[in-house]
């Protein structure tokens, strides 16, 4: 992959400086339990991987209260009409994009209204494009080019903490007034953009020297699964813990529509199927029909004065028989 006009014209005092700063980065340093790993047997590697994977967890669950903020932020946001914006670059930026493209299956969303940014676009997600990540004004033109507000929240994404793509992109957005939340896998201290909220869970130093796909990449997608299905929950996309605003877009999920309101309201396949049919396929729509024993239109007006959430549309259901 060529690398950006930016890198290929560094001086060799602009290169001595990234070697220096990357020195000081805890993705950046050797991994003193596998330094013999080229001499392991196939065993040995799996179990030196599988003996580092097991420290992620440990390092996601120090920064809770730091996502738990990051949650609140984001419904504050879904609330106001606003999005959740993910800015990476090669895998973290990968990790965005598929954490914002399951939000419109599992939960029903708008896609707008989480997305996921990656430095070279589209065909990045597919193909390396590495030197795309040097710029930071292009972070900057990528929320630009999305009409991004301050009603947004702005999550940037890089193990390193110091990719420039998505450190233009934080100050443009803070500048706009955005909440700016940063997950990296180094010290806050050392991040390249000031932001409200920094989730940084450290898992040490990589297998490979500087492969952050790997723990660093595993810790990315646990904090990203937290921030959006901890948002969708507060925002009633869930009853009891089913998902109840899936889109029946596949075999698999049709199915699962029926099963979830055969155990959630206890009915027969038959009318699963049938209250479903009557609710346009919307399954909380259908699940309010069964457990608040009212037809659908009921059911929707129930739904909208509870601003979308299951349980107290039910109890209103059942409190005016």
């Amino acid at each position: 992959m060529p690398a950006s006009s930016s890198s290929l014209n560094a001086s060799p005092s602009d290169n001595a400086s990234l070697s220096d700063d990357l020195k000081t980065r805890a993705t950046e340093q050797r991994n003193p339990h596998s330094q013999h790993i080229d001499t392991a047997s196939t065993q040995e590697i799996l179990d030196i991987i599988s003996t580092e994977d097991h420290r992620v967890p440990i390092a996601v669950r120090r920064e809770l209260p730091r996502i738990a903020q990051a949650v609140d932020a984001i419904v504050d946001a879904f609330e106001a009409g606003g999005r959740l914006l993910y800015v990476g670059a090669g895998t973290s930026g990968r990790l965005g994009v598929l954490d914002a493209s399951e939000c419109p299956p599992t939960f029903g969303t708008d896609p707008e209204q989480v997305q996921g940014i990656i430095a070279g676009g589209r065909e990045a997600v597919f193909r390396s494009q590495e030197g795309a990540e040097d710029e930071p004004d292009d972070g900057a033109q990528a929320l630009q080019s999305i009409d991004c507000t301050a009603r947004d929240v702005v999550c940037g994404i890089a193990a390193s903490g110091r990719t420039p793509f998505v450190g233009g992109a934080l100050d443009y957005a803070r500048k706009l007034g955005c909440t700016t939340v940063y997950v990296a896998c180094t010290p806050p201290a050392t991040l390249n953009a000031e932001v409200d909220i920094a989730i940084c869970p450290i898992v040490g130093p990589e297998v490979i020297m500087g492969s952050t796909r790997m723990k660093s990449g595993t810790a990315q997608k646990m904090v990203l699964n937290m921030l959006t299905t901890a948002s969708m929950i507060r925002r009633g996309t869930v009853y009891e813990n089913m998902m109840v605003d899936l889109q029946r877009t596949s075999t698999k999920l049709v199915e699962r529509a029926r099963r979830t309101l055969m155990m959630a309201a206890d009915a027969d396949y038959a009318t699963a199927e049938r209250t479903l049919q009557a609710a346009d396929g919307h399954v909380k729509t259908a699940l309010v029909m069964l457990l608040g024993e009212v037809d659908a239109s009921r059911a929707r007006r129930l739904l909208d004065a509870s601003d979308g959430f299951a349980r107290p549309a039910i109890q209103d259901a059942l409190i005016s028989r």
